[in-house]
């Protein structure tokens, strides 16, 4: 149980990290055109994260 919990928390990090870092990992991957859609798709991916990773940890406390 407290093994779901850590890792529950730990998608929750990532997912927050890519919602607040988005734009400085993109221009340093992609061409400037490519950008926006490349944070607006980092940005959706990590509030995904951070709802599994909510969710993992409600159900395992």
């Amino acid at each position: 149980m407290k093994i779901l919990f850590i890792i529950g928390l730990i998608i929750v990090m990532f997912g927050v990290i890519l919602i607040y870092d988005a734009r400085p990992i993109t221009k340093k991957i992609f061409s400037f055109g490519d950008q926006n859609d490349a944070t607006l798709g980092l940005k959706i991916m990590g509030f995904l994260f951070s709802i599994i990773g909510m969710i993992l940890v409600y159900c395992n406390m």
